[in-house]
């Protein structure tokens, strides 16, 4: 197996070859000794076949397990081709054994994915009794789905023709698992909205199945930022992530049926804005300092920059680079100030920022100091540049 690197933690990539077709993963191990598995499946547009993983989940301390949904060249929901189940049997034997290798238990373990992963999370979830279930945006009819929806799926899973028997078993996998009370006691997270298209033919006629379990959690999610399927898990991933980090630690937090989503796009700031800049620590009326030295995109030597200039009204000026403080150079009664670094500057372009402080903490407006330090030690600093100040628009350094 070779080693290769994910944003923020090593993964292990290999092939497990067992009950009749090779299932790929990516593996990584947890961090400060956690001991639970996190199982992610994919969704139909996920990257290289493999879910949640550009680096989203990187700072889960359990192990992750990130099965692909190829075989064969096509999906299958990690189920199966051509009707042979063979995929379901390979991947379940996968998560048994990277589970066993852990010394863990089915309670230690969260299956998760969205549309097409989350379906698979549900399915594995409830049929193989594993503790903690997280499903965004689900299908839970199966076959007539891949059927009507993509057909090129459809035709790997059910078949060239897609036969209709088929597509009714498909259909029946996951009702028939909630009809059945499979797993009864498995902690189930939901996602769903009604602005989702699929909605009301793929999750809505399944939420009474699902409420007989005492565990389940419904988050209905009803955000003017939703526009369609893939928009649901996209606007939740915070939400759902934060139900991620809870599991791994092993707490099953209890959300019930609940809704989310009322945003105000639109709502007028106006009021607000307007405290804001009453009790606002820069002041308008509070002029920016003046930079009489150096000049304005001038170009100085290493050592021996000088600033000076005035600011009236402050008795100090602050100064910053790159939101780096740098320096507080007091200002005298007649507003004059002026300040030398000690150490030499860098080569190159610099941006100084500067801002004066009045004796009861207020701050000016900012003022901008553009220059290039050179190399060449013959370069002199001119004596005298006003610099324009930038202002009192921004409170940032």
């Amino acid at each position: 197996m070779s080693q290769a690197p994910a944003k923020g933690r090593q993964v292990t990539q290999g092939t497990y070859v067992s009950g009749g077709c090779p299932v790929e993963y990516r593996f990584s191990h947890a961090r400060s000794g956690n001991r639970h598995l996190m199982v992610v499946f994919a969704n139909l547009f996920a990257p290289d076949d493999y879910g949640w993983a550009t680096g989203i989940l990187d700072n889960l301390r359990s192990n992750v397990l990130w099965i692909r949904d190829r075989f064969d060249g096509g999906n299958t929901y990690y189920l199966c081709k051509d009707m042979d189940f063979a995929v379901e049997r390979s991947v379940i034997g996968l998560i048994s054994k990277v589970m066993t290798s852990l010394g863990l238990t089915p309670g230690d373990v969260t299956l998760w994915g969205s549309s097409k992963g989350g379906s698979a999370a549900l399915h594995f979830g409830l049929r193989y009794g594993f503790r903690n279930i997280v499903a965004s945006v689900p299908q839970l009819r199966i076959g007539t789905f891949v059927r009507d929806v993509y057909p090129h799926t459809g035709r790997h899973m059910l078949g060239e023709s897609m036969p209709e028997d088929n597509v009714a078993l498909l259909d029946s996998v996951l009702p028939g698992l909630l009809e059945s009370g499979a797993n009864r006691d498995a902690h189930i997270y939901l996602v769903s909205s009604p602005q989702d298209e699929q909605y009301a033919d793929q999750v809505e006629p399944f939420l009474g199945l699902l409420r007989r379990y005492p565990n389940f959690n419904f988050i209905l999610s009803e955000s003017p930022f939703i526009s369609d399927h893939g928009k649901v898990t996209q606007r939740n991933a915070p939400l759902l992530l934060g139900i991620a980090y809870l599991l791994v630690e092993g707490i099953a937090p209890r959300i019930g049926l609940t809704g989310h989503g009322y945003e105000e796009p639109d709502a007028d700031r106006a009021r607000i804005d307007a405290f804001l800049k009453s009790t606002s620590v820069v002041r308008d009326q509070f002029a920016p300092p003046v930079v009489t030295v150096p000049a304005a995109d001038g170009e100085l030597p290493p050592t021996g920059v000088h600033f000076a200039g005035r600011a009236p009204g402050g008795v100090r000026v602050s100064i910053w680079e790159n939101g780096t403080y740098l320096a507080s150079a007091p200002v005298a009664a007649d507003g004059g100030w002026a300040w030398h670094r000690d150490t030499p500057w860098s080569t190159g372009p610099h941006l100084v920022r500067l801002f004066a402080v009045d004796a009861d903490g207020r701050q000016s407006g900012r003022t901008d100091v553009r220059f290039t330090v050179s190399g060449n030690a013959a370069v002199r600093p001119e004596a005298l540049a006003v610099n324009v100040p930038t202002g009192a628009a921004s409170t940032g350094h």
